[in-house]
């Protein structure tokens, strides 16, 4: 299987410049069966692998699904703020970052 720049470019040698597959076989390397199965559309699409990063707030996920949920019931005057829950969020997320450093610290000295 190839990748997306290349059949981007098998794509616009084939199609805009008008080469012939012989031609793009010899420029890419690849076999003329396989540059006529991409040009054909036989073949599924290749696709960029998905990115499997993590969010800053994962660690408070469940904490924020909680307080959102109970917040909701309340009065609109006795709910808290977005802000204040970001301040609260800000305070533990120090708080843990002040531990993993004591623990750190103790573990290498």
């Amino acid at each position: 299987m190839i990748d997306v720049a290349t059949l981007s470019v098998i794509r616009r040698w084939a199609l805009r410049e008008q080469l012939s597959i012989r031609e793009i076989a010899r420029r890419t390397g690849l076999s003329r069966n396989t540059i006529r199965k991409y040009l054909r559309g036989d073949a599924q699409e290749p696709a960029y692998a998905k990115r499997e990063s993590r969010s800053r707030l994962d660690p408070f996920a469940e904490k924020l699904a909680q307080w959102l949920k109970t917040e909701a019931g309340k009065n609109r005057k006795q709910q808290r703020t977005l802000k204040q829950m970001h301040a609260e969020l800000m305070t533990e997320e120090r708080d843990i970052l002040k531990k993993a450093a004591a623990y750190f610290a103790k573990q290498s000295g």
